[in-house]
């Protein structure tokens, strides 16, 4: 399963990744805004971590993943537990 990351802190990116691995997902994070994030693909989960993110990278996100077969979950906060929940409910 693949899991995009949206928003998030920076000096959690290793933890993110750690934890996606435990659900054998493979995770793509972007705590920034970065060349239109052009190359996200076709994932299977997309994550939104919506307190720290902007409503333009979100708007971004959203129209490069329109049509596309992607479930979204979004999270006020970006911490460890709150993407376990996430991986718990949907990459089980």
């Amino acid at each position: 399963m693949s899991v995009v990351i949206i928003g998030g802190n920076e000096c959690m990116i290793r933890q993110y990744k750690n934890l996606c691995e435990e659900y054998k997902c493979k995770a793509k994070i972007y705590p920034k805004m970065t060349n239109g994030l052009k190359d996200i693909g076709s994932p299977d989960l997309l994550v939104l971590f919506t307190n720290t993110v902007s409503h333009k990278m979100i708007r971004c996100v959203l129209s490069e993943t329109k049509g596309q077969n992607v479930r979204i979950a979004r999270s006020h906060t970006s911490s460890v537990s709150a993407l376990k929940n996430i991986l718990e409910e949907h990459a089980v």
